[in-house]
């Protein structure tokens, strides 16, 4: 869904997101991001490390796993670099 809305800023900086849009973002907070000639406004959820919980909830190894690849990784660069027995 994409659309295109129009907010005036007050003299305190303060911008007025349309209801519509706040409801559906389910938010009261929002990031400004600065990209030069232009700004994005993003919603930033109430709770950021639930929503980040939940986006990435079981998705890739757990801490253990990736720690364990990592490791085999880099004992097999090791035993290229150095082969047994040289």
């Amino acid at each position: 869904m994409f659309s295109v809305h129009r907010a005036t800023i007050t003299k305190a900086g303060q911008m007025s997101v349309p209801a519509r849009i706040r409801h559906r973002w389910k938010t009261q907070k929002v990031s400004i991001i600065d990209h030069g000639d232009y700004f994005l406004v993003a919603p930033v959820p109430d709770d950021p490390v639930s929503a980040f919980r939940g986006s990435f909830a079981g998705r890739g190894p757990s801490s253990e796993e990736a720690r364990r690849l990592a490791r085999e990784e880099e004992a097999e660069r090791e035993d290229r670099r150095f082969p047994p027995g040289d």
